[in-house]
């Protein structure tokens, strides 16, 4: 099996020998770099960064790296996360009607593509229960209406800390989030049928062609009270022809959907997305 390793994601204000002070704490310590990549945002005046080293032989216990980091982190002003490659987070995929990146998604965690647990499938309609029981994943109906929202997503909010849910997955769920529920779990990640930020909202199949595009794509991206706002994980786009109706847009759209939602759910698992006001760094 791979040795587990440790990643830091750090974001700081520019400044001379960061790169070295950051290294050698890793260094000092007996660690292995395996990793490290970086990028200065020259107008936002940023240095930002992900390393991962090797945990074999490395002097610090896990629970004493991130107080022995931060006291090098506090006088660079930095911002920062601490994650161990072996860490199995927890998923709960949200669906409304549409299956395919379900399907997906679940495929690929079962094929060991990106590390994972699912148990927890929730929806506003029964539609896809027959999913989850063919996998054996609790399926929650949560049906959302206007008068009822508030209630639903405190319900909702106590399943997922009753799974012990570190990330949700909006699979073609097609309800849109409260500010409340985003600022006490904001760790939601979606999937938008349009190469954002055209056509933001909903139908933009119907939207793109009527619009007579050439492309269509799909945006992946973390949720934020704005609508299909939030910053882009992963997107992709195909082309597409007049000869194309809107059946055939969303057919290849879905194609894209699944890939691009997948490729963004592991970037994330594999903790190479740095995220700084409303953009992220992409670490490949």
């Amino acid at each position: 099996m791979t040795s587990p390793t440790a990643t830091l994601l750090i974001s700081c204000p520019d400044q001379r020998g960061l790169v070295a002070k950051i290294a050698n704490f890793i260094y000092a310590n007996g660690g292995n770099i395996i990793h490290a990549d970086q990028h200065t945002d020259f107008a936002a005046g940023l240095f930002l960064t992900r390393i991962e080293w090797q945990l074999d032989e490395f002097n610090l216990p896990r629970d004493l790296i991130a107080p022995a980091f931060n006291a090098i982190a506090q006088p660079l002003q930095a911002k920062w996360e601490l994650h161990f490659s072996d860490t199995v987070r927890r998923i709960a995929i949200w669906v409304s009607r549409q299956d395919h990146c379900l399907f997906d998604l679940i495929w690929r965690q079962r094929a060991k593509e990106f590390t994972a647990e699912i148990p927890l499938i929730i929806s506003n309609h029964l539609d896809l229960k027959v999913v989850a029981e063919q996998f054996g994943i609790e399926y929650y109906h949560v049906p959302i209406t206007k008068e009822n929202k508030q209630e639903q997503e405190t319900k909702q909010l106590e399943l997922l800390q009753q799974y012990k849910i570190d990330l949700v997955v909006l699979a073609k769920y097609m309800q849109i989030l409260s500010g409340e529920f985003i600022a006490k779990f904001p760790q939601v990640i979606n999937i938008h049928h349009s190469f954002l930020p055209a056509f933001v909202g909903a139908n933009p199949y119907h939207k793109a062609f009527e619009r007579g595009v050439k492309i269509i794509g799909a945006t992946s991206h973390y949720v934020t009270d704005n609508l299909d706002a939030g910053p882009i994980i992963e997107q992709d786009v195909v082309r597409v022809s007049h000869r194309d109706e809107v059946e055939d847009l969303i057919r290849k759209g879905k194609d894209l959907e699944r890939v691009v939602l997948a490729r963004a759910v592991r970037l994330h698992l594999q903790n190479r997305v740095l995220v700084y006001g409303n953009r992220t760094v992409v670490f490949e």
